[in-house]
């Protein structure tokens, strides 16, 4: 089987990418190793910024119409932010479980061609300088590149030897599906991750008398990563956090994990590449490890497909790794920080006082508001200084997932006629503090100004080559 992509991995983040090269008219296929979807709610709560994201390709409806709801505001450690502090029209989390994300794109992928291919686990791979050869059991692929889209236990990285530096974990935590009898909550609320020695759970409803229970404790501490998570466990954690009354059902699904981080120090080894947590991992402290991976992949996703046209040359996958991996960086400088806030001593919670009082200050809120809910992205772009430059325009139609130039005028236009066909133009009385701007494909804006000359430099830069190569 040859095509332009192969996909290693069907969660979000592959989903996500298999969806956006589809869109574009890249041939791709994904590789998952598991016979179909788990069903496991995993992560639960998609960014302001996701959201923004989803709207752009207009799925956004979509996916909230399998929502649990909307949370206002998001949390540092348990203290509350709110995201109103910034431009959007989405200042909320939304709750969903990761299982409903992955089934809404996964029906994208399909309606865009794309074909996910299930019980087909990596199993070897090589490259060369024409593409990559991938293993799959009894299957053999050939394509121009791979992305390795497989988790924090990445095959792909395996394969190529790349290291994981990092840190180690040193919170151990648990988590389950489960159902209970007896009372529960009916809603969903800000988890309240006040240091305690005696540990801490957190349960909320997914829908369907199912519930998420998070916890932690001096027991977890003890247990080793591989241990099975048992009812008695369970019923000691919720005993601790909910009260005698709240009784456990079933386990449906249960995992432990840590708050160990650590990220790959470049993003693309030849021709191929990693995203997600195949990249990066962290603890899920504030919400942001799916968002991470979605968001990598929209970046990644529209580059691609314009090397794969022909369009530009492979540099601009490296603008990937550039723009990306500092995102990751802080966020897992923001997880850690995080966890420091739990830590159940005087001088811990000394700081997290301080901490909690300083977030009362509109100021202080909004720089966290911004880097927790990936507001404040601004990718580092060349060009004259300009308040939108680098920053993502929120509230487009970007459906086609083509670079889009909103003027103030039509005197622009004829600078954009080579590119017809691939670059929208649009006359709009938004005010932009310039007459037109460049919007990239995944919503950033690449360029700003009213000199004809200047504009073409930059479509040549994020758009590529004016006239359609021969592939």
């Amino acid at each position: 089987m040859d095509v332009d992509v192969i996909i290693a991995g069907a969660g979000p983040t592959g989903l996500m990418l298999a969806a956006e090269l589809g869109l574009a008219g890249v041939s791709a296929v994904v590789l998952e190793r598991l016979p179909e979807r788990s069903g496991q709610s995993k992560a639960l709560g998609l960014q302001p910024r996701t959201a923004e994201v989803f709207e752009a390709r207009g799925l956004l409806d979509r996916l909230t119409g399998r929502a649990i709801l909307k949370v206002p505001g998001g949390h540092f450690a348990g203290l509350r932010l709110d995201f109103t502090a910034w431009d959007t029209a989405h200042p909320y989390m939304i709750g969903i479980p990761q299982a409903r994300v992955e089934e809404l794109l996964e029906a994208r992928a399909a309606e865009l061609n794309v074909k996910v291919l299930r019980g087909h686990e990596l199993t070897a791979l090589t490259q060369d300088d024409d593409g990559v050869t991938a293993t799959a059991g009894p299957l053999r692929l050939r394509g121009r590149y791979l992305v390795g889209c497989d988790g924090g236990r990445s095959t792909v990285r395996d394969l190529l030897g790349i290291g994981f530096p990092g840190l180690d974990g040193r919170l151990r935590m648990a988590v389950a599906d489960l159902t209970l009898t007896g009372p529960a909550p009916t809603s969903w609320s800000l988890p309240d991750m006040t240091p305690s020695a005696t540990g801490k759970g957190y349960l909320a409803p997914l829908g369907d008398g199912v519930y998420r229970f998070l916890f932690y404790g001096p027991e977890q501490q003890e247990l080793p990563r591989d241990a099975p998570i048992t009812p008695a466990e369970v019923t000691r954690a919720l005993t601790g956090s909910a009260g005698p009354r709240v009784r456990l059902g079933e386990i449906r699904w249960a995992s432990r994990f840590t708050d160990a981080s650590r990220q790959i120090t470049r993003y693309r080894h030849g021709r191929v590449l990693l995203a997600g947590d195949a990249a990066h991992i962290h603890s899920p402290m504030g919400g942001q490890g799916l968002n991470l991976g979605v968001q990598d992949a929209f970046n990644l996703g529209w580059k691609l497909s314009t090397h794969l046209h022909g369009h530009a040359s492979d540099d601009l996958l490296d603008t990937y790794h550039t723009e990306r991996h500092p995102v990751a960086a802080r966020v897992l400088a923001n997880t850690r920080a995080q966890a420091v806030l739990l830590v159940p001593d005087e001088e811990h919670l000394a700081l997290r006082t301080i901490v909690e009082e300083l977030l009362t200050l509109p100021e202080a809120n909004k720089v966290i508001a911004g880097m927790i809910s990936g507001l404040d992205i601004r990718y580092p772009l060349p060009g004259d200084p300009h308040p939108l430059l680098g920053t993502q325009l929120p509230g487009l139609d970007l459906h086609s997932g083509r670079p889009l130039i909103l003027a103030a005028t039509e005197r622009l236009r004829p600078a954009v006629t080579p590119w017809s066909g691939r670059v929208g133009y649009e006359v709009t009385a938004r005010d932009l503090h310039a007459e037109a701007v460049l919007v990239r494909p995944d919503g950033y804006v690449a360029w700003t100004g009213s000199d004809a000359a200047s504009l073409t430099d930059a479509l040549s830069r994020w758009a590529g080559t004016p006239q359609r190569s021969t592939r």
